[in-house]
């Protein structure tokens, strides 16, 4: 017997790039009990599927930690969106970043006093700029430092790994240079704090980037209150904390709450606003019995609400927690560039040392022009003297030491590993506010991707609540009033579309005796009072009781097009009544913008051919895409046939479609996005609107488009600012990536790509 999974959520620290993540998956992966490992850069959590017979939570947090990324289990019964919050380290990021730009202030100032434009006290020369360098690296950089380190150390070197390498030689260089004046190398102190300076107010810049692509998932998290109207039994009422509440609680809202919880309404009538969960832009009336999702918005009147639902079993919860999820699952276009970055760190190394050995042993040789005379410094004996590593070189190893450093400092895998993350948290966070959940960056890629859309009849096409659209009788009143009297006991659809009708037509409802229900043909039982037996149900059954159908009546139902009710008084018949499911309102535009969007459309469904037929003839299918009294494995074996030439789409209502949802590319649930539509469908559109679908299909095309635009930004980013950083254009143009400027270039990367992500819109 196969063991039970539980979903566990890790918040992680110290990734800070590509390589990072895929250490860090690497790790979970290696663990026992985890089946699958999903990390999110921008979030920073892992959601994990864990074996809980085999699995250990402690053992996967201590071999993070081993690794360099400390980390801590996410509890289920937290507050919804925990992990929507500000990064904890924001004000320690901050301060760092402060400490960072005065030493960098300092360091410039100290400049001036050696080129005699300021006079300051204790302000320039060697001395001051060893201590500063000195600072700058056990304070602000001391973090980047160990964390390179510890990564290096466990296999998996990262970013912090890369800066380490150019501040750790650029200031071991100089203090070489001090101590032995006679290797003949400039000293650059200056180059650790300024390279510390610009890495750190990147990333600073880059975090608040990253912060504002969760500001949408925010917003859901904001939909519920911190408190509620708590009815105590004796009729007072109290504010207390939504957490505190309980199922069978009874909560009072007033016009402009928001509903704090999921309840059924116990008395009132007021217009709700429910737009913020599923896009509906139309209020919705509750009155007693409706039920109501937390972060709705009363509008009109007071209600009465008892609690059936609370914290992380809220709908709110569900669909929050089912955002954050989609954002740690990678789109499998991503799978190339965290390959690529987890391999990236050992390749820049390769570079770097490839560099300096070249410069070192044949370029500076090969082309002398390189070695320029020092730009003016500071003297100090033996020709030693204080200069950027930007401002020239003297020696073979002095430049080859120089360039060697800028390609570690302006590699970038954090602009890769930030590449699709960020577009899909985006995305998913925009989606989450209109209603349209997508399970992750897969299903984001296979819905921008598709070839034709297969749709399923009753409950999609259609509203999936049958009404009477036509009665023939030569009383309608009176046969809709027995019918809709013997109907009342019943739950089928078509007793309850006869009642909505004779309620909507003001029809008293007759008691009735002696009711008796037989499967699959109708209803038969008397009014009180009388001795007359009255039968509802299939025409071909009332004429197998002896009911005499005229030939006008059979002509008239001959040519009906929905299902047709029978309903005789004795063996006299009064009428026929034809129901049909009506279609959605919005259902012709909705396939219009698909056939626009070049997508092929087919209808598959259980339902008549007469009725299917009909309804395709409307909506402008042709025969060839029309299938009928499908059973699930026929549909599914037509699914299977139409993968074979492309990419396929099933809609459905989530509950009768389950198995279609889950064998399509992409299963796509329509309506309440209940807990079968979300295990079996890989997107689920909130509310009863079919034009979320185009807008929702035209998302995922806008953002597979910003996924590759980044994609193309990364990379050809390292494309180009590696080989001049490693001193391609410096023979023939002179042109030379000083350090400090590839930290810049390195920080601008991965803000470009952010800020590109942001950038995204549904339309």
């Amino acid at each position: 017997m196969s063991s039970a999974v539980q979903t566990v959520v890790l918040d992680v620290e110290g990734m800070k790039c590509g390589g990072c993540v895929r250490a860090v998956e690497r790790t979970l992966q290696e663990q026992p009990g985890v089946q699958r490992a999903d990390v999110n850069l921008v979030s920073r959590a892992a959601w994990l599927d864990l074996d809980e017979t085999t699995g250990d939570v402690a053992a996967v947090l201590t071999a993070l930690a081993d690794r360099g990324f400390p980390a801590r289990e996410r509890l289920l019964n937290e507050a919804i969106g925990s992990g929507a919050a500000t990064h904890p380290g924001w004000w320690k990021q901050w301060r760092q970043l402060m400490v960072a730009l005065l030493l960098l202030l300092l360091s410039v100032l100290g400049h001036l006093s050696e080129a005699g434009l300021l006079t300051l006290p204790v302000i320039g020369g060697l001395p001051f700029h060893a201590t500063l360098a000195t600072v700058a690296l056990l304070g602000p950089g001391r973090p980047i430092l160990t964390g390179g380190v510890a990564a290096a150390r466990a296999g998996a070197p990262s970013m912090d790994t890369l800066v380490g390498l150019g501040v750790g030689s650029a200031y071991l260089a100089s203090l070489a240079a001090l101590i032995w004046p006679q290797v003949g190398w400039p000293c650059f102190f200056n180059e650790p704090v300024m390279l510390l300076g610009f890495v750190l107010l990147g990333r600073f810049l880059e975090e608040r980037a990253r912060f504002r692509t969760g500001q949408a998932l925010q917003q859901l998290v904001q939909l519920q209150p911190d408190t509620a109207r708590l009815v105590l039994p004796d009729g007072e009422i109290r504010d207390v904390r939504v957490g505190a509440l309980r199922p069978g609680e009874r909560v009072q809202l007033l016009p402009g709450d928001r509903v704090p919880v999921d309840g059924q309404v116990v008395e009132g009538r007021s217009a709700v606003d429910v737009s913020s969960l599923t896009g509906e832009p139309l209020p919705f009336q509750a009155e007693p019995g409706a039920e109501l999702s937390s972060g709705s918005l009363n509008l009109e009147a007071p209600l009465l609400l008892e609690v059936t639902r609370v914290g992380a079993e809220t709908a709110l919860a569900r669909i929050i927690r089912l955002v954050e999820q989609a954002q740690a699952r990678r789109a499998p276009i991503q799978g190339l560039a965290d390959r690529v970055a987890g391999r990236f760190c050992y390749g820049v190394i390769a570079i770097a040392v490839g560099t300096f050995l070249f410069w070192w042993l044949f370029g500076a040789d090969h082309w002398p022009q390189v070695l320029q005379a020092s730009a003016p410094g500071m003297p100090h004996s033996a020709g030693m003297h204080h200069a950027g590593l930007g401002s020239g070189a003297t020696t073979p190893v002095g430049l080859a030491l120089q360039l060697a450093i800028a390609v570690l400092v302006v590699a970038c895998p954090c602009a890769l590993g930030l590449a699709t993350p960020t577009v899909i948290t985006v995305a998913t966070g925009l989606a989450a506010r209109k209603g349209w959940l997508f399970r992750g960056g897969d299903v984001l890629e296979t819905a921008a991707s598709l070839d034709r859309v297969v749709f399923d009849k009753t409950g999609t096409l259609t509203i999936g609540r049958p009404l009477v659209t036509e009665v023939f009788a030569d009383s309608p009143e009176r046969l809709l009033q027995l019918a809709a009297s013997l109907e009342q006991s019943s739950r089928h659809p078509l007793a309850h579309a006869l009642m909505q009708e004779a309620q909507r037509r003001n029809l008293p409802l007759l008691p009735t005796a002696d009711v008796r229900t037989l499967s699959g043909q109708g209803l038969e039982g008397e009014l009180d009072g009388s001795n007359e037996l009255i039968r509802v149900g299939q025409p071909d059954w009332l004429c197998q009781t002896g009911v005499v159908i005229p030939e006008m009546a059979r002509s008239w139902l001959a040519a009906a097009s929905g299902s047709v009710v029978a309903v005789a008084c004795d063996n006299q018949l009064l009428g026929l009544v034809q129901i049909e499911d009506q279609m959605r309102p919005d259902v012709g535009a909705a396939l219009q913008r698909m056939r626009s969007q070049k997508l092929k459309l087919a209808v598959f469904s259980g339902d008549r051919e007469a009725s299917v037929r009909r309804l395709g003839q409307q909506l402008g299918f042709t025969p060839e895409d029309l299938a009928w009294q499908m059973l699930p494995e026929q549909k599914l074996e037509r699914l299977e046939q139409l993968r074979r030439h492309g990419r396929v789409a099933m809609v459905g209502d989530g509950i009768n479609d389950a198995p279609a949802l889950a064998a399509a590319d992409l299963g796509i649930a329509i309506g309440t996005g209940t807990q079968i539509a979300q295990d079996t469908a890989g997107m689920v559109l909130l509310g009863d609107r079919l034009d979320n679908l185009p807008e929702a299909l035209t998302l995922a095309r806008r953002t597979l488009a910003k996924v590759r635009q980044n994609l193309f930004w990364a990379f050809g980013y390292n494309l180009i600012a590696l080989p001049v950083a490693a001193g391609l254009l410096l023979p023939g143009f002179g042109l030379l990536l000083s350090p400090p400027l590839a930290a810049l270039l390195m920080a601008l990367s991965s803000i470009t790509v952010v800020m590109n992500a942001l950038a995204l819109r549904p339309a």
